[in-house]
């Protein structure tokens, strides 16, 4: 397998690489990434402040208490998600939220216990339940689209001991916040009904909260009174540019609470004080700036993206949320997403297949593309120009 960097000369062959990670990887040696959904756009005015005051921030960190810095990024955190039942006590906190992700599988594994996992989503849940020997079964998205069907669906398709979903859903944009409180109202009835543990990932809520048209429920209300058994996963990695230095967080029902504290505290130990200083700062940031910092950005490259993609070759699909990436359906039903991104690549731009997303059913996601858009824009119109050259001169 080649891995040149050279695309002017050498095309890396990607063929071999087995998850969306590894495609990630490449992409950030390639002129235009738009792979990783990580934040690479560059600093807002106020957020310039903050990078000038990091020896400040660290100094204050060396100085503090670890627990001080815990709770002040936890408050401010729940804060800003506007979720004044989040039991704070309770989150605990890792370095990414993969760390999070594994502790639940850690717990789901202990148990014994079967997964039904929602699909498409990126493929790094399905395979660290499975690293962990987590029997994992595909539930489509489409089951939860409809909030009138939403709990027969699940009586349809859930079999196992518990149900894994995304909200807002990676790469879709789809939400169940569409119907404020009702979707989730629906999905936790059955949960509690049928006797299974509820596992929500909700690292793409910030978008969210940063697209008007939506906002967000109190969730933790819901999970904390309904009597389910839950596992919520969130994070900071894909809302602000910080370089990567970020804080994921895994909050556990009562009755779990003992087991899955063991299990975290098997695995680490604690989070950078000064990361949490400093996110902290980001945080409250946007609680200044009502989220403009995020959502400009966004809003600028998805207008971008639609405008010089919609056309005969791609479809773009609207998202419930506008979250940080772009899903286009590829129209031509000749025309796959592998080979697509293969020539996307000889004109060094890295977009993700479908394929992955798909993790149960690969050969639907062919029918796929995802863009990542938390980009710098000057660089990401460059990218949309070469991305449209690509399309009109091929002959699909």
């Amino acid at each position: 397998m080649s891995t040149s960097t050279d695309t002017t000369t050498t095309t890396p062959d990607v063929s071999g690489f087995v998850d969306l990670t590894q495609h990630e990887i490449l992409a950030l040696k390639t002129r235009f990434n738009l792979a990783d959904a990580h934040t690479h756009q560059r600093q807002s005015r106020s957020q310039e402040k903050i990078v000038a005051s990091l020896p400040e921030l660290w100094y204050e960190a060396e100085q503090g208490l670890q627990s001080y810095y815990e709770k002040r990024f936890i408050d401010s955190f729940f804060r800003l998600h506007r979720q004044p039942n989040a039991p704070k006590d309770k989150t605990m906190l890792s370095y990414a939220a993969s760390i999070s992700t594994m502790v639940a599988a850690m717990f789901l594994k202990n148990r014994n216990m079967s997964v039904t996992l929602v699909e498409p989503c990126f493929d790094n849940l399905v395979d660290l339940l499975k690293n962990m020997q987590v029997d994992v079964r595909p539930i489509d998205e489409a089951n939860i689209h409809d909030v009138s069907t939403i709990y027969d669906n699940l009586v349809r398709e859930v079999r196992t001991d518990a149900l894994f979903l995304v909200d807002p859903n990676n790469p879709t944009g789809f939400s169940l916040l569409k119907d404020g409180r009702s979707g989730f109202e629906e999905v936790v009835r059955f949960c509690v009904d049928h006797d299974k543990v509820l596992l929500i990932d909700q690292c793409f809520a910030a978008f969210a909260l940063a697209d008007e048209r939506i906002g967000r429920v109190d969730i933790y209300e819901l999970l904390e009174n309904s009597g389910v058994t839950y596992l919520a996963i969130e994070d900071t990695g894909k809302t602000w540019p910080i370089q990567d230095a970020k804080c994921a967080m895994i909050t556990p029902s009562d009755d779990i609470l003992e087991e899955v504290y063991n299990l975290h505290t098997s695995v680490l130990l604690n989070v950078s004080p000064f990361v949490l200083n400093m996110v902290a700062n980001y945080v409250e940031d946007s609680i200044e700036d009502g989220f403009a910092s995020v959502r400009n950005v966004i809003t600028e490259n998805r207008k971008l993206a639609k405008e010089a993609l919609d056309g005969d070759v791609l479809e773009y699909v609207e998202p419930t949320v506008n979250v940080s990436v772009a899903w286009f359906r590829i129209k031509p039903e000749h025309l796959t997403a592998s080979r697509l991104q293969e020539k996307l690549l000889e004109n060094e731009v890295y977009v993700l297949p479908g394929t992955y997303f798909f993790w149960h059913e690969p050969a639907r996601g062919e029918r796929y593309v995802r863009l990542a858009l938390a980009r710098e824009p000057e660089m990401f119109a460059a990218a949309m120009t070469a991305m449209r050259e690509v399309l009109n001169r091929n002959e699909w």
